[in-house]
């Protein structure tokens, strides 16, 4: 019988933010670490059945960025990209961890991308899901999107109307076949998280930020020919932010990349976990020396 993971559950301070993260305890000691970085509007629980299935195995870390989830960031911190990166690699130096793969998936990839830029002898290699580093991976909607600034008409109302139930069930449900395989429990908890008070203005800090991840695609590009490390891209084809061109963009900097693009939308574990997980468990074991 598959041995279902322990889990354990705590908050690290990292420069006055609480950091909440999800970390499962493997079978053996001195297993490969998978650092998790979870997407918008998500948290680490979006990477719980996967942590499940995997923990045993390998010792799978999931934390939660300032903005999200149960980490609790002090008044006045700054929401911004370099910002959530600053925590993420405190985070990781509190942790001691010196060298991990790192599964990037949205928010995920500008935040890894920038911890990759800051410590490339830490990266063992890449997960890529649906975290876009090229200019084709954006779509008309994702590149509107990011052309808001503050104080333009009516572009914090654009940005707001995204932090809803039904903006945010979209992102869910939007490019899957079969939506009956999408529990709405990701969804639900997500939006719980982003009702809470201060948490909308975070991610419309956020979002007028992004900009800053597209400028910095030539930078990351160039760090991936660079270093070309071992990379697994797990892709939705039916994501409305990130098309698929955006998968493929990443054959053009690392041609040895295994590419998968299946049949589902933006958050692809909630209904292809069962191809994912050994895709990941196969691109583990292959990074051990």
């Amino acid at each position: 019988m598959a041995m279902v993971a322990r889990t354990v559950h705590r908050y690290l301070d990292v420069d006055g933010v609480r950091v909440f993260y999800r970390e499962s305890v493997p079978e053996r000691s001195g297993a490969p670490v998978l650092l998790l970085l979870h997407g918008f509007p998500s948290a680490s629980h979006q990477f719980r059945r996967l942590i499940d299935v995997l923990g045993a195995r390998y010792r799978l870390i999931a934390p939660d960025y300032p903005g999200f989830g149960h980490t609790q960031a002090p008044d006045g911190f700054t929401y911004a990209f370099d910002r959530l990166a600053d925590i993420v690699e405190g985070f990781v130096q509190r942790l001691g961890l010196s060298r991990f793969a790192m599964y990037v998936f949205d928010f995920g990839a500008p935040v890894g991308f920038r911890l990759a830029e800051r410590h490339p002898e830490w990266i063992a290699g890449l997960v890529v899901q649906n975290g876009n580093a090229y200019a084709e991976g954006l779509s008309d909607a994702a590149r509107d999107f990011i052309a808001l600034r503050p104080g333009q008409d009516g572009a914090e109302e654009t940005v707001r109307g995204l932090l809803t139930l039904d903006g945010t069930r979209g992102q869910y449900e939007t490019g899957v076949a079969g939506v009956e395989a999408i529990a709405p429990d990701g969804w639900t908890l997500d939006q719980h998280f982003l009702d809470l008070p201060g948490r909308k203005e975070a991610q419309v800090a956020l979002a007028f930020d992004y900009h800053s991840n597209v400028e910095r695609y030539g930078a990351w590009q160039a760090w991936l020919r660079a270093h070309t490390p071992p990379t697994l891209i797990v892709w939705g084809r039916g994501d409305p932010f990130f098309p698929e061109p955006g998968a493929r963009a990443y054959l053009r900097d690392l041609p040895d990349a295994e590419l998968h693009v299946l049949d589902t939308g933006h958050f692809a574990l909630e209904d292809r976990l069962p191809e994912i997980a050994p895709l990941i468990a196969a691109f583990l074991d292959r990074l051990q020396p």
